[in-house]
């Protein structure tokens, strides 16, 4: 039996300083990994708060993802649901498999926010009095969960036995910080992010995202 086709929503353009960074570019990422057809849905910005969409993503958010079996949101639950069901994904152990969602979350929870905080308010608050101080304590912070993550990477190429959707995480939250000393100053973690960006599934889907936008540029 044929399985139904994997849809993929992410919006239809984002301002420029977004391309290349929604996060429907792990999904693409893993798919194009797992060799799978998909589809991708576009939609304004503004459709992505409206009720139709919200009932796909309560949080009018991107990406969601549909196939024949699930509908989902959230990248981190929609990544594990393909490292079960697509065999070009699939760990080679309950352990490996384990690990895998263990990575994965840790990406999210224990990485992620820390790089955000580095990040987002020099982004969206440039000018606020509280800046200097809040960004010194972010890049401590951040600088120590990246320490923990370098010493553990040490002689590993990959988080765990091979190339996982986990990996897939860990290099978008890394590639964040990709022109920063932060991340700069640990060359365990560059080499590694460049082993994740070096795989030509990356490129790939990195440029069809961006030829998404490309085809959508407001007149």
């Amino acid at each position: 039996m044929t399985r139904a086709r994997r849809e993929l929503w992410t919006f239809s353009w984002v301002p420029p300083f977004a391309q290349g960074n929604v996060k429907d570019l792990r999904v693409r990422w893993a798919l194009n990994e797992a060799g799978a057809d998909y589809t991708v849905r576009t939609l304004p910005h503004n459709a992505a708060r409206e009720d139709a969409y919200r009932a796909l993503q309560p949080f009018g958010q991107v990406p969601a993802y549909r196939d024949g079996t699930v509908t989902l949101f959230e990248t981190g639950a929609i990544l594990l649901h393909l490292a079960r069901v697509e065999p070009g994904l699939a760990a080679a152990s309950p352990q490996e498999e384990a690990s895998v969602a263990a990575w994965t979350l840790a990406a999210l929870n224990s990485i992620e926010p820390r790089i955000d905080n580095v990040v987002m308010p020099r982004l969206f608050e440039p000018e606020a009095s509280w800046l200097d101080d809040f960004d010194t304590l972010a890049q401590r912070l951040a600088g120590q969960r990246l320490d923990d993550l370098s010493t553990y990477l040490g002689g590993r190429e990959w988080l765990t036995d091979t190339f996982s959707v986990a990996d897939i995480v860990m290099a978008t939250v890394l590639r964040s910080i990709d022109d920063r000393p932060l991340l700069a100053e640990r060359p365990v973690l560059t080499g590694y992010l460049g082993r994740c960006l070096a795989r030509p599934t990356f490129q790939t889907a990195l440029d069809a995202q961006l030829s998404t936008f490309a085809e959508n540029e407001p007149a």
